[in-house]
């Protein structure tokens, strides 16, 4: 049975909520909070039922490479903002960055975790972390937040909302990994295998699923490497994102209940 926070979608993948956890003063909004991969393959049915989210803001957190290979889709109706980056987020992908060379699971693990660690170092994405959080403190609306496959840095800028909004760190952990059960999952993994396969030659199953899912130790890195460049996350959030206590406040205004 599939998990109700997710749209099942043909051809947008990983597209659901992620708000419905206790928070600090009360559980955050369900309904305001989008996630997903991107919408470059979406059918004339898939963007119906986008538009009934009346998204006010998707932020698209890849670069403008990424983008040009894969421009998304949008209803003809959409009026909302688009944020995105006029220059890299990542060099790719991150789960395709990790899948260059010859390599099998326990490599892929490995660069996975190299690759999350290093990812707090982007000025492109702490860029684009920064047009994120601000959009949400504003209020307008419902909002999106998507990369190519919606796992790694989407993943990471979800995380640090829940971090910002007091979310558990294991009920925000359970949601990263929710990106495992998404609806027709394994056909993504079939076709990350011939992606994968015809880019950089054959990749057996485990490590395609490696690559295509996502794992604890995986986002561990990234809030490790946070701890460990800024002291904190709060510490992170503040200098390098701008999420100070006026900010934080106005997020939980807007995305919190009680």
């Amino acid at each position: 049975m599939t998990d109700p926070r997710f749209l099942p979608l043909p051809s947008i993948h990983n597209l659901r909520d992620y708000g419905g956890y206790a928070a600090a003063g009360g559980t955050v909004r369900r309904g305001t909070l989008w996630r997903s991969g991107h919408h470059a393959d979406a059918s004339d049915g898939d963007l119906e039922v986008v538009a009934e989210l009346h998204l006010a803001t998707v932020i698209d957190l890849r670069g403008k490479g990424e983008r040009d290979r894969h421009s998304c889709r949008r209803d003809p109706a959409f009026d909302g903002e688009v944020l995105a980056f006029d220059g890299e987020t990542a060099g790719l992908a991150p789960h395709l960055e990790a899948a260059e060379g010859d390599i099998d699971a326990q490599g892929a693990r490995a660069a996975m975790i190299t690759l999350y660690g290093a990812l707090p170092d982007r000025e492109g994405l702490n860029t684009m972390l920064r047009r994120y959080f601000a959009a949400l403190a504003e209020g307008k609306g419902a909002s999106l937040v998507h990369c190519a496959a919606g796992k790694d840095r989407t993943g990471i800028a979800v995380d640090l909302l829940h971090h910002a909004l007091g979310v558990h760190p294991d009920d925000a952990m359970a949601d990263y990994l929710l990106t495992n059960e998404a609806p027709r999952g394994e056909q993504r993994i079939a076709d990350g295998m011939a992606l994968l396969g015809k880019k950089y030659g054959a990749k057996d199953e485990e490590t395609a699923r490696v690559l295509m899912g996502v794992e604890p130790a995986f986002l561990q890195a990234a809030r490790d490497a946070v701890s460990q460049r800024f002291g904190s996350a709060d510490a992170y959030l503040e200098r390098q994102l701008g999420v100070d206590a006026a900010m934080r406040e106005a997020l939980r205004l807007h995305l919190v209940e009680g």
